[in-house]
Parts: C-alpha cells; sequence; structure tokens
C-alpha cells in the first residue's frame, strides 16, 4: 500500500512535470507566433520588395519568436478588404496606400497634387510629423507601425499622350477608392472610376476604362505597359504606402515584439525610400521596350490647375490648411 509520504512525491514530480511541459508548450508556441501580412503589390513591385525586406528583419531580430508570412497579389484581399479583416483580428498586417484618406480626412493631404517634392521630403514629414497620421488611424481603430513608399503617380492611357490637364477631357481613368483622387480628375477634365487594383489590367485590357495612374513600380509589375499605349510622366501625386495593424492587435503584442517590429518598419522605410530611386530609370526602359509612347507632362500647368483642389481641402478638412503649410515648409527645412 502506497504511503502517504510516497504519494506526496509522486504528485510533486506529476507538477514538476506538468510545469516543464507548460513552460515548453509556451516557448514553442512563442516560436510559431505567425504574423500574416497582405498587400497588393504583384511580383517585382516595391511592395513585394518592402515587405520582403521587413519580414527578413523581424525573423534576425525577434530570435525566431516571431515570423512573418508575406502575401501578395490582393490573395487576401483588396485593400478595403484587408483593413476590415485587420479589425476583425484575420490578418496581422496591411499595406494600404490612397485608400487611407476613405479612413481620415487628415490622410487626404497626401491627395494634394505635388504636395510632397522628393523622398528627402518624404522623410522629414515621416519623421518630423509622423505622429499626427498615426494619432489620427489610431482614433479609426487602426496602429501605423510605418510609413513606406507607393511613390510617384504618372498616367497611362489608351486615348492619347496628356501633356496638360486639358488632354485628360472625357478620359475614363481608374483611380484608388479615394475622394481627394477623384475629386483632382474631375477638376482636371477625366472620368475618374475608383476600382481595386486587382482588377484594373482586366478593365484595361478589355476597355473598360481608358487608363489609370500608377507608381513606375506598380505599372510595370502590374504589366500595365502590354495594354496601354501612352505614358506621361506627370508625378502628379506622390503616395506613401503605410505598415499598418489594428490598435486591438498592437496592444496585444508584448512591448519586445513591438519594438522589434517598429524598429523593422523604419529599416524597411529607408529601404523602400533608397530602392525605388534606384529603379525608377529602369522601369522606365521596361515601359518604353513594351512599345509605349513616353512623354514628359507640363507639371507647371497641372500645378496651376490644382489651386482649387487644395483650397477645397483647406476649407473642407479641419486643420487642413494648417497641414499642407506644415509640410509644405518641411519641403525647404
Amino acid at each position: 500500500m502506497m504511503t502517504k509520504g510516497r504519494l506526496k512525491q509522486m504528485n510533486d514530480r506529476l507538477l514538476t512535470v506538468a510545469v516543464a511541459l507548460a513552460a515548453l508548450t509556451g516557448t514553442a508556441a512563442q516560436a510559431q507566433t505567425v504574423l500574416k501580412f497582405g498587400h497588393v503589390g504583384d511580383p517585382g513591385s516595391l511592395y513585394e520588395a518592402t515587405a520582403a525586406n521587413f519580414a527578413e528583419c523581424v525573423a534576425s531580430k525577434a530570435g525566431g519568436s516571431l515570423e512573418v508570412e508575406v502575401y501578395g497579389s490582393s490573395q487576401l484581399g483588396n485593400d478595403e478588404e484587408m483593413l476590415q479583416k485587420l479589425k476583425l483580428g484575420q490578418i496581422a498586417f496591411s499595406l494600404p496606400s490612397s485608400i487611407m484618406s476613405s479612413v481620415s480626412p487628415t490622410f487626404g493631404v497626401f491627395e494634394m497634387p505635388y504636395l510632397i517634392k522628393d523622398r528627402d521630403h518624404m522623410r522629414k514629414v515621416r519623421d518630423e510629423m509622423g505622429g499626427v497620421f498615426v494619432d489620427a488611424a489610431a482614433e479609426k481603430g487602426y496602429r501605423l507601425v510605418g510609413f513606406w513608399e507607393n511613390g510617384f503617380r504618372h498616367v497611362t492611357n489608351n486615348v492619347r499622350p496628356v501633356n496638360v490637364p486639358a488632354d485628360l477631357e472625357g478620359i475614363k481613368l481608374r483611380t484608388p477608392k479615394g475622394e481627394w483622387r477623384v475629386k483632382m480628375f474631375q477638376s482636371y477634365g477625366a472620368n475618374p472610376t475608383p476600382m481595386a487594383f486587382s482588377e484594373v489590367f482586366t478593365a484595361l485590357k478589355t476597355g473598360v476604362i481608358d487608363g489609370q495612374e500608377n507608381p513606375l513600380a506598380q505599372i510595370t509589375s502590374a504589366k500595365f505597359q502590354e495594354v496601354q499605349k501612352y505614358l506621361s510622366l506627370t508625378g502628379h501625386v506622390y503616395s506613401p504606402a503605410y505598415i499598418a495593424t489594428s490598435q486591438k492587435q498592437w496592444e496585444s503584442w508584448p512591448g519586445e515584439a513591438q519594438t522589434t517590429l517598429a524598429d523593422c518598419a523604419l529599416e524597411a522605410s529607408n529601404f523602400a525610400y533608397d530602392r525605388s530611386a534606384e529603379m525608377d530609370q529602369s522601369l522606365l526602359d521596361v515601359v518604353k521596350e513594351a512599345g509605349v509612347e513616353v512623354n514628359d507632362a507640363d507639371k507647371q500647368a497641372f500645378i496651376d490647375a490644382s489651386r482649387p483642389i487644395y483650397e477645397e481641402f483647406g476649407t473642407q478638412v479641419e486643420g487642413g490648411q494648417k497641414l499642407v503649410e506644415d509640410i509644405q515648409a518641411l519641403a525647404g527645412s
């Protein structure tokens, strides 16, 4: 018959084993923390390269406790769908760009034509004013972990070269879903048609739309040069991209994980600016080699035509005029 002392020893051993197993299970769970990251960029895009850089950085800095799985080409949905999935906790990160102006009016400032002069200017906006946009996103339940790049946008179409705004008259032009981009192209005389990025190639090929506007990295990776006749280098808008999660998810992650993710997001931001600058000329060559006619647009004509949209933004969006002025002031600082 087992004595009480012997029974206690066995129970103590069982408890020790249980605690050890729980610790091992916890460690395994930590090592298997996988963060799904979705974006709309196609293979060869700046989005793909930047997200890969971020994932590699996290794997290196987290020592195996975090893994970022990247899904491009709208595999996890379009931008709007992925923003909803962030709120539901179904994915950890997405990479919205222009659509953020539909989330909060504050982001509409990046829809103002020719506001961002170059990437050094954008770095200053990121470093000195980033908190303004982090706070605006937080009010809507999102956490911006970093500022990446979509790029300087240009117009492609199958109707005619675009040199001045009047050349856009009547052109059915795909735009992202954002109030101010639509208003801008309406003011230029185009017929803007908001559409998910994943639908654009087919719409161009079938003639549902005449053209679109995007950075060169998105144009070439999506192979729009195969279904477009003209590329006009308008550079009308610089679009940041934002690595985003939900505020709820962010607050659930340990402080060490938050630090790693934020540090890697910043490293990836600098990578994106440098890589995009390197890619611009080679991507332009890709477009030309496809037989697309390329022209330099009259940017001053577009700037002159953009004054009404600035005035509307300044009066319609609370604090809009000051936001524009603060960003403009950083261009020469």
